[in-house]
Order: structure tokens, then C-alpha cells, then sequence
């Protein structure tokens, strides 16, 4: 195994940014207030969430990369442009709106268990001026990237209305999209090139329960018909990837050998696609690849991402 991909590979992400605030403790009594637990804080920390996520899978892997987004008028917006700083981001993409807050979960552990999750959010679609500068922005920049990832949390940012002026654009200048979809209703993904959900995603989406072969492939046709997308991309968690291409199927097996934390393994999978089909990859061989990077994610803990080298030395033998 010797994966090795150019430096100089340009990748625009678009989606629901936001900041996953961690608090660490020391839990050794029962509030008196309360029957609740009382946490002494010891350490905090802060990453980039969702698309975010996204940005720093990416940025592991060395690519050139940008992202629109939308933040709030807040400190948490100033902390998420200086983790995309981090991540050689410039964030000219991601516009400040006043009307919403910068989305941020807050997780409070303890003994390495997670407490509670706090959670600050406005999830209503973004305002018509929003969506029009946003796909101006695209539009001027577009040229500038071989490939678009589109990461929906379903925070209000990817309007059906976005959307379709997004795929609009890549298809006018022939760049291929990859869309992490979120919710029941795929149609709003209609004209993305490559749609990638989970199992349980596509099954709620088509209204078929996966159960074999055949009932994926049906899956699959099914989401193709919805979204006439060219592709087909399925994660599976350890029954591996499936990927829907020509009209046929073919599952590949998941690599994972040592599984801590699931946690961000779709981010990783979307970032890993990307960069090898950007790089002009098969989409069998950018499945295999995006395998190979999941498997190692979820050995580490938290929202974790992987460089070359690490998968490269963790399947040498492969």
C-alpha cells in the first residue's frame, strides 16, 4: 500500500461549519443543589465541527483548500476563523450573518465519559441575500478547484435553492460535487455528481430496509433515480463501502482492525473521495482509498483525521 497524492490538488468545501467545544473534569460528588453531578473543569478545548471537520480532514492530507459557510456575529465565529487559520484556510467563503449564532455542541466529560452536550444552534434556512452572495462567491471562485464537497449538517445553510444553483455551476464548468447528505429528502441533491449517505441514510431516504445485496442495490437505484447523481456511495460502518456505478454494484470491505471511536469517520470518508477523485482516481479505487482513511480514524478517539503516511504505514503489508 503506498498511497501518494498531489500537494497541489485545490478542493472547495461548502456546508454546515461549526465549533465542537470540549470541557474536561474531575467528577467526585453529587451536587446538594440538585441531584446532578458536580464537574471540576481542569481543561478546555476547541475544533472545528461538521463541514469543519471536513476542512481538517484535508488539510491532513495536504490539499489546497477553501470553504463557504455562514458563522454568527459572535466570539465563537472569531475562534472558528482561527482554527480554518490553523488549517491554512483563508475563509473568505464564510460570510458573517447577524441574524443567526455560530453553531457550537459543548460536551462535558469526565473520566473519559461524556456527561451531557450542550448545544447552540439556529437551524432555520438561511435568507434569501444570504443564499444569492453566497453563490456569487462560488461562481467567481469556482474555477480555482477541481472538485467541490458539499457537507450537510442540516443547520440551514444548503437550501434547496443553493443547492441547485451550486450544481448549476459545477456542471456549466465541469467539476465534479460529492454531497454528504442529511435528512429524508434526497430530491433537494438533484443534479450532484456523487451523493454519499449512510446505511441507515439511504434507507430512510428510500424507504428500503437494507438487509442484503439486493436490497442495497435497490437502495442505491432508488437514490440515483431521486437525485440523478452519476454515482452512488454508501457507507456501511464494518460491512464497508458500497459503491453504485455503470449500474452495477460493488462492496468493498471495510479495512477497520482496531475500532475506538466512529466519531467523524463520514467527514474523513467525504475528504478522502474528494482528494482521489480530484486527483483523477476511479471511484473504485477513491472507495478503496477513503476505506483505508476511515480505518484509521476510528482507531483514534474523537473526531480524528489521518495523514498519507499513516495509512500508507498502517497497511504497508496490504
Amino acid at each position: 500500500m503506498n498511497y501518494k497524492y498531489s500537494k497541489s490538488k485545490c478542493i472547495l468545501v461548502i456546508g454546515d461549519i461549526m465549533l465542537d467545544h470540549y470541557i474536561y473534569g474531575d467528577c467526585n460528588r453529587i451536587s446538594p443543589e440538585a441531584p446532578v453531578p458536580v464537574v471540576e473543569v481542569k481543561t478546555e478545548s476547541h475544533t472545528l465541527g461538521g463541514a469543519g471537520n471536513v476542512v481538517e480532514n484535508l488539510n491532513a492530507f495536504g490539499c489546497s483548500v477553501e470553504m463557504v459557510s455562514v458563522v454568527g456575529d459572535d466570539y465563537n465565529a472569531s475562534l472558528i476563523f482561527s482554527k480554518l487559520a490553523e488549517c491554512n484556510v483563508a475563509g473568505n467563503g464564510v460570510l458573517t450573518d447577524s441574524d443567526r449564532c455560530t453553531t457550537i455542541k459543548t460536551r462535558v466529560l469526565a473520566t473519559n465519559h461524556q456527561l451531557l452536550r450542550l448545544d447552540r444552534e439556529i437551524t432555520k434556512p438561511i435568507a434569501d441575500e444570504i443564499e444569492s452572495e453566497l453563490l456569487k462567491i462560488v461562481k467567481s471562485i469556482i474555477h480555482l478547484y477541481h472538485i467541490v464537497l458539499l457537507s450537510d449538517y442540516n443547520k440551514g445553510l444548503l437550501t434547496e435553492k443553493l443547492l441547485n444553483g451550486i450544481f448549476e455551476i459545477c456542471k456549466a464548468k465541469g467539476i465534479k460535487s460529492i454531497v454528504d447528505p442529511k435528512g429524508v429528502d434526497f430530491s433537494k441533491y438533484r443534479g450532484v455528481s456523487v451523493i454519499k449517505p449512510n446505511k441507515k441514510e439511504a434507507s430512510a431516504a428510500t424507504g428500503i430496509t437494507i438487509t442484503d445485496a439486493a436490497s442495497l442495490e435497490q437502495a442505491c437505484i432508488k437514490i440515483k433515480e431521486i437525485t440523478n447523481c452519476d454515482d452512488v456511495v454508501i457507507t456501511m460502518s464494518e460491512e464497508g463501502i458500497a459503491l453504485y456505478t455503470d449500474n452495477g454494484l460493488s462492496i468493498i470491505p471495510t479495512k477497520a482492525i482496531d475500532v475506538v471511536d466512529v466519531t467523524g469517520a463520514g467527514d474523513t470518508v467525504l475528504a478522502s473521495l474528494g482528494l482521489a477523485l480530484a486527483a483523477g482516481k476511479t471511484l473504485q479505487q477513491s472507495c478503496d482509498f477513503a476505506n483505508h482513511a476511515a480505518a484509521v480514524v476510528v482507531s483514534k478517539v474523537g473526531s480524528a483525521t489521518a495523514t498519507l503516511q499513516e495509512i500508507n504505514e498502517k497497511f504497508q503489508n496490504n
